[in-house]
C-alpha cells in the first residue's frame, strides 16, 4: 500500500568559492534581515516621535493653553502665574509639532529635553521650598521623557547639518 523510498546517498555540502564578503557568501543572507531590522527600527522611532508629539500637543500643552484649572493651580502654586503657563504651553506645542518635521526633529528633541530639565528643576525646587503645598508627584516625569527625546535627538542628528544648510542659504 505505501511504498518506502530507498535512502538516497548523502550529498556533500557545498562550500562557497567566492571571496568573503561577496554576495554569494553567508553575508548576503544577513542583508535582508538587517534591512528588515533597520526598517522596523525606523518605524518604531517614527511611532515614538508621533506619540511624543501627541503627548506634548494634547496632554501637556493643551491644558496650559486653555487654562485648565489643574494647570492654573499648578502654576499658581509655584508662583509663576498664567503668563508662564501660556509660554510653556506654546513651547511644548511648538516642540511637539516640530518632532514631526524631518528638518526640525533633532533640534526639537534637544529643545524639549532642555525644557524638561527646567521642568524637573522647578518641580524639585518647588517640592523642597513648599514641602507641604507641593507634593512633587510628577517630578520624575520630565526625566523619563528625556530618554526617548535623547534617542530621537541622537538618531536624527544628521538633520542638524541639513537645517544649518537651509539657514545659511537665507
Amino acid at each position: 500500500m505505501f511504498e518506502i523510498a530507498a535512502p538516497s546517498a548523502p550529498t556533500a555540502p557545498t562550500t562557497p568559492t567566492a571571496p568573503i564578503g561577496s554576495p554569494t557568501t553567508s553575508t548576503a543572507s544577513a542583508g535582508p534581515r538587517t534591512g528588515g531590522r533597520v526598517r522596523a527600527a525606523r518605524i518604531a522611532l517614527r511611532t515614538l516621535q508621533v506619540l511624543l508629539a501627541l503627548f506634548y500637543g494634547i496632554a501637556s500643552a493643551l491644558p496650559k493653553l486653555i487654562a485648565h484649572p489643574t494647570a492654573v493651580e499648578s502654576f499658581d502654586r509655584i508662583g509663576w502665574g498664567s503668563g508662564a503657563m501660556y509660554i510653556i504651553g506654546v513651547l511644548e506645542l511648538a516642540g511637539g509639532m516640530a518632532l514631526l518635521i524631518p528638518l526640525l526633529q533633532s533640534v526639537a528633541a534637544i529643545a524639549l529635553s532642555a525644557l524638561m530639565v527646567g521642568a524637573f528643576i522647578v518641580q524639585l525646587t518647588a517640592f523642597i521650598v513648599q514641602l507641604t503645598a507641593f507634593d512633587g508627584q510628577n517630578a520624575a516625569t520630565p526625566l523619563i521623557l528625556m530618554v526617548p527625546l535623547a534617542l530621537i535627538a541622537w538618531t536624527r542628528r544628521s538633520h542638524n547639518s541639513d537645517l544649518l544648510r537651509v539657514l545659511r542659504r537665507r
